[in-house]
């Protein structure tokens, strides 16, 4: 085919493609950046109880798409393979602590400073590319970096305490990228995702057995409503992940990247907004700290996307 016919046919479908991944990018992350509205509708039930549902109900919705899906093959080969399933065993403990760390934030007044956590969560990753992989960072990241260590002193004054919820989560959910980063190309969302739950589904079951017979359970004690509500969090979960898979194949990680804001911008709002919780003048500086360090951290990845794109058409021609 004639290099002008090339030229012609290919970009429409290039950008057909790339606006469905933003679309799939877009609704994931705005889903999750709901999640505290779905945890209100929740209560009375605690944050130990809800996430034994979501854990258990995750791995039913889960069994009936593998089922629909034929996806027990990759299943089985996941746990043929030792590497892959201990893989997945420490990703599953270190999930389950972030999932327990945001649900009671959000359900105990702190929403604000779960969304902390997760805006904090790319300079965790890039800290943990330095002290693990051995990366070596340009200067824009470290002056990031930098800037949200000042961020986490001036929030610790101002909360009059270390904002513990915002670290674990930070740190939980990119030690969890980094182990799901060694089987990622093996493991899709859907195989990841009922593993994760089937290593935590023993735990949660007992969870919910010690609950009931404590009589502290609600799932079957607020009616029917709250019970569906409580069943609705395997579809909750899976989801989002799915539209995740869906985005991470159409899109370039730099456009992943800025998306990946959309979830911590809409927690924030709705914990200040909605939940009723209080932004003093020292948290807001904090935040802003915050903020400037993303959006150095923001630049510094365009810059460096623009210039591979530059070096990779230089390459190819």
């Amino acid at each position: 085919m004639p290099r002008t016919e090339l030229s012609t046919t290919i970009p429409q479908p290039l950008s057909e493609k790339s606006g469905l991944g933003i679309a799939y990018g877009a609704a994931a992350y705005c889903l999750w950046g709901l999640l505290p509205l779905y945890f209100v509708l929740l209560k009375p039930a605690g944050a130990v109880e809800i996430v034994a549902n979501r854990v258990l109900f995750s791995l039913f919705f889960c069994t009936l798409l593998l089922s629909f899906t034929g996806g027990w093959p990759a299943v089985i080969k996941v746990f043929r393979s030792a590497r892959i399933a201990s893989t997945l065993a420490i990703a599953a403990v270190l999930i389950a602590i972030n999932w327990l760390t945001y649900t009671y934030g959000v359900t105990s007044g702190h929403a604000i400073e779960s969304s902390l956590g997760y805006f904090i969560n790319p300079l965790v990753s890039v800290l943990l590319g330095v002290l693990v992989l051995k990366e070596k960072l340009r200067p824009l990241q470290w002056i990031a970096v930098g800037i949200g260590f000042a961020a986490v002193i001036e929030l610790t004054v101002a909360y009059g305490q270390l904002p513990w919820i915002a670290l674990v989560l930070a740190f939980s959910f990119g030690i969890y990228g980094f182990v799901k980063k060694r089987v990622g190309p093996e493991v899709n969302a859907v195989t990841s995702l009922s593993v994760e739950t089937a290593f935590l589904a023993p735990v949660a079951a007992v969870v919910m057995v010690v609950l009931a017979a404590d009589g502290a359970a609600t799932l079957g004690a607020q009616g029917a409503g709250h019970f569906w509500w409580m069943a609705a969090s395997g579809v909750i979960t899976a989801v989002p992940l799915l539209f995740f898979g869906a985005s991470a194949r159409r899109l370039p990680m730099t456009t992943i990247g800025l998306l990946q804001y959309f979830a911590p911008v809409l927690q924030f709002l709705i914990a200040v907004l909605f939940l009723g919780e209080e932004m003093s003048l020292e948290r807001w500086i904090g935040f802003c700290i915050v903020w400037l360090a993303l959006l150095i951290l923001t630049v510094d990845m365009l810059i460096a996307f623009r210039r591979n794109t530059i070096l990779r058409k230089a390459s190819a021609a």
